[in-house]
């Protein structure tokens, strides 16, 4: 590959994932609301690159994709904000109930999530300055990371099959989903990566994949849900207006 491509391709993994996510806050912004998206999501990406910076300080891979991973915390942080500041009105905190241990992933306060965060980077920093040096225990935390990663659409899969609809989750969203991890295989193979980034990124693309079908087979109207909180709030706007 050229020098100058071979350039140009970085800065492409380095830039493009992290600017996915910018039409999908503009529409959550827009709409007041983060119907459709799965916060989960940003649960994955911010977990898997947390620990990916990890894996990079024990086994140095290209450094276009440790800059990624900076990119992608930092863009997560801010849609993960933008998600509880518009959360739905069914979400699990505004009824008042979680079913997940400890609520997992579905507090009320975005402090919280922070904090979960900051405990995370402090264990991973305290187990690495442990054992660091393990081969095995550098190994691991890259299969961790990036097994972690190749999950990321499988919660939009999940919400999309419950939902019976792609509502609230952008096509471009989508489309970077499918092309970029397209391009992230390729440039793997062809930047012979670890052999973690290969078997992770072919897995990743093949749920795209999946999600690309329910697209087609769903399409993007409204679920019930929300058709039902558009009803709550006339019936309200009905009562004060009486």
């Amino acid at each position: 590959m050229p020098s100058w491509l071979s350039t140009l391709a970085s800065i492409g993994m380095a830039v493009g994932p992290p600017l996915v996510y910018v039409d999908q806050a503009v529409s959550i912004i827009r709409k007041k609301d983060s119907t459709g998206f799965s916060r989960d999501v940003c649960a994955i990406l911010l977990i898997a690159n947390i620990t990916r910076c990890f894996f990079w300080l024990g086994d140095p891979f290209e450094f276009a994709l440790l800059i990624q991973s900076i990119l992608m915390i930092l863009a997560q942080l801010a849609l993960l904000y933008i998600c509880i500041l518009y959360r739905p009105r069914i979400s699990p905190e505004n009824l008042g109930g979680s079913t997940r241990p400890l609520s997992f992933w579905q507090w009320y306060s975005y402090t919280q999530y922070i904090e979960f965060l900051a405990g995370l980077i402090l264990c991973q920093a305290i187990l690495f300055l442990i054992l660091g040096r393990s081969e095995l225990f550098v190994s691991l935390l890259g299969f961790v990371a990036l097994g972690l990663e190749s999950t990321l659409p499988i919660p939009q899969l999940i919400s999309n099959y419950r939902q019976r609809s792609l509502y609230g989750f952008r096509m471009s969203t989508l489309v970077g989903w499918a092309g970029g991890d397209s391009f992230k295989m390729v440039y793997f193979f062809i930047q012979n990566s670890p052999l973690q980034f290969k078997v992770c990124a072919v897995f990743q693309l093949s749920v795209d994949c999946a999600i690309v079908i329910q697209r087609w087979l769903y399409g993007n109207a409204p679920p019930a849900t929300a058709l039902l909180a558009d009803d709550d709030e006339l019936e309200e706007a009905l009562a004060l207006a009486s």
